[in-house]
């Protein structure tokens, strides 16, 4: 036959398991006395030094949240309505998390109240978890996610930085472009308009051998200056004469035949006669393009 469990083995059973729980817990009756502690309770509140027994039995814990003041104060009234209910059975459970710090450092907890029904005698079970561990790493985990946040707002700044200052390169880059492409044209300009009608002139003039290898050096020199076909043609692999690519140059500029003839010191019908060998040298010889455009086109002009 199995016999009947020794209620004093029982209840030394139930004393041990219920101090070796981590947790704060305390037994209540239904007016809000605590009625039995364990060992976690009786501990922290030694080490808080409570002014109160250490283990707080006998005292009413309904009346020490209703008494509380200060930054624990709101939690302390929400215990106290919690409590109420479950005395009062319009709930069965009640839960809450608050801080509940040391002058030394930080500490937040979880609480727990359930209905407990013993010997035909209602009781109310009272626990707080230590949760500071959890917090703190809670709490580090939102100032990383904060920090995150504060680097991509920064990084996002700087995105519209750098795009600000790419655009404001463009502008310099393609001004800069400008400005390039309007010195050479004025610098070829200034050399045909003002330096070669006198050279022409020069070479026209009685001049001794050496002078003529002289005027000839620069002539070719300042040809090859503005000549900025000559690389086009190269790629295209166009034989053009010297005489061809001055021609070129000046009917990409837009001079007319009168003009280029003037400033080469021919007649008309030789400027012709280049204009037609060049149309043949670029395959437009049956074609009606333009020769300017289409100069102007190979050299992006």
């Amino acid at each position: 036959m199995n016999s009947k469990p020794d209620p004093l083995v029982s209840a030394e059973f139930a004393r041990n398991v219920l101090d070796s729980l981590s947790a704060h817990v305390a037994i209540l009756d239904m007016k809000g006395k605590i009625l039995d502690t364990n060992a976690a309770w009786k501990k922290f509140a030694q080490s808080n030094d409570l002014k109160m027994r250490p283990d707080m039995t006998g005292i009413n814990y309904l009346q020490v949240c209703s008494s509380s003041f200060g930054t624990s104060s709101k939690e302390a009234d929400r215990v106290f309505l919690g409590i109420t209910a479950l005395i009062n059975g319009s709930i069965d459970e009640f839960v809450i998390e608050y801080p509940c710090h040391s002058p030394e450092e930080e500490r937040w907890f979880y609480m727990r109240a359930t209905r407990l029904r013993f010997e035909d005698e209602l009781r109310i079970v009272v626990s707080h978890e230590n949760i500071t561990a959890l917090k703190l790493m809670e709490k580090k985990l939102v100032q990383q996610k904060e920090a995150l946040k504060n680097r991509e707002k920064e990084l996002e700044i700087q995105k519209e930085h750098l795009e600000e200052t790419n655009i404001a390169l463009k502008v310099l880059l393609n001004q800069r472009d400008k400005d390039k492409e309007e010195m050479e044209n004025n610098l070829v300009c200034n050399i045909k308009e003002q330096l070669f009608p006198y050279l022409k002139m020069l070479q026209s003039s009685p001049l001794n051998q050496q002078q003529h290898m002289w005027t000839e050096v620069i002539r070719s020199s300042l040809e090859k200056i503005i000549s900025p076909l000559v690389a086009h043609f190269s790629a295209l692999q166009l034989q053009l004469t010297p005489s061809e690519v001055q021609i070129a140059t000046l009917i990409r500029d837009g001079r007319t035949t009168k003009e280029i003839a003037s400033i080469q010191g021919c007649s008309v019908d030789a400027i012709e006669f280049h204009r037609k060998n060049i149309r043949k040298k670029l395959n437009l010889t049956h074609s009606k393009i333009n020769l300017r455009t289409y100069l102007r086109s190979i050299t992006n002009q």
